[in-house]
């Protein structure tokens, strides 16, 4: 019986690794590429300036998804990529979607990836 909860709970965390994923790319990389800044900062650049504020995953994780789902400039970090690009607009995303996606962003390596989805 252990066992079985064992194998239950280690791929519901796989699948939550997988959701992420799957959000991540199915919706951010629209506008953010995972290397190049391109019509909105890259996900190295707003992923490096999060994580110098937010040391925690969990801060990290609140902060990120909060701001996402409502974003204004006046809580940003990224002041200099609005005046650039413009504020990110309200995506419409619920909360444990933001959190599912910013939680993926949090724990992947993008520069060992280099960009794979958009340069390959």
């Amino acid at each position: 019986m252990r066992y079985a909860l064992l194998a239950i709970f280690i791929s519901a965390l796989s699948f939550a690794d997988d959701v992420g994923s799957l959000l991540f790319n199915g919706n951010c990389l629209t506008c953010h590429n995972e290397t190049k800044t391109l019509s909105a900062p890259s996900v190295l650049e707003f992923k490096d300036r999060y994580i110098k504020a937010f040391k925690t995953k969990e801060e990290f994780v609140s902060y990120m998804s909060k701001w996402v789902k409502n974003p204004q400039e006046k809580t940003s970090l990224m002041h200099d990529a609005i005046k650039k690009h413009g504020l990110m607009p309200d995506l419409g995303f619920d909360m444990q979607t933001l959190i599912d996606i910013s939680g993926y962003i949090y724990e992947t390596d993008f520069k060992k990836r280099n960009g794979y989805w958009r340069n390959n």
